[in-house]
């Protein structure tokens, strides 16, 4: 994982990673802002290939199938550092594979690919990225949106966990799941320093 500080420091940020061309089909969308290339796909593409091949091997370990369908949904997911709908996946399976997928069948895969810690989903967008991360468990997750580029990082924090865990106790509410989708524009964008992401609004949602 590749791991750098926001907002002083107190988070652990890593792009949400964007992908090459781990299966031969389906290939990352470029996008760059003003002629420069974006963080967010470039990350993403250094990263898909070896994501890939972990989720294979996870699968592999745990006994179940990562069946060609949901390989090439979430490769589809890796071509791109915007969250995409089943839709959206569909679009690229069939341009890039010359086949068409029902939506039904890209859902089941989805659910696959969410119930394995394979790839979130963004309550907010209705819509699903990639994570090539090996998250804890209960560990709280930070989706930050830019609004200008459509990239999300992640960024996770035991300091905030704690503080929100300690609140929701007080509170006497069990939470389904714990995240937190902040949008607003990212450093990239922004033409900032790294850490000077100045959210728009956030919205803490179940994913």
């Amino acid at each position: 994982m590749n791991a750098r500080p926001v907002h002083g420091g107190s988070y652990r940020h890593t792009h949400d990673a964007l992908p090459g061309d781990a299966t031969g089909r389906f290939h990352a969308q470029p996008h760059a802002h003003g002629g420069e290339a974006c963080d967010h796909a470039t990350h993403r593409a250094a990263l898909a290939p070896g994501a890939l091949q972990h989720a294979a091997d996870l699968c592999r370990a745990r006994g179940v199938r990562m069946t060609p369908i949901r390989h090439d949904v979430l490769s589809a997911l890796y071509t791109t550092h915007r969250p995409l709908g089943a839709y959206d996946i569909a679009e690229i399976m069939g341009r890039e594979a010359q086949r068409r997928v029902a939506p039904i069948t890209i859902y089941r895969a989805l659910e696959f690919l969410l119930e394995q810690g394979f790839i979130h989903k963004l309550e907010t967008r209705n819509a699903f990225i990639a994570c090539p991360h090996v998250h804890s468990p209960g560990e709280l997750v930070v989706f930050l949106i830019c609004e200008q580029c459509g990239g999300v990082d992640e960024a996770s924090s035991p300091v905030f966990s704690g503080a929100l865990a300690k609140m929701l106790g007080e509170a006497g509410f069990t939470p389904r799941n714990e995240v937190v989708e902040i949008a607003g524009i990212c450093a990239h964008c922004g033409g900032k320093g790294q850490g000077e992401v100045a959210p728009k609004d956030s919205v803490a949602e179940p994913a």
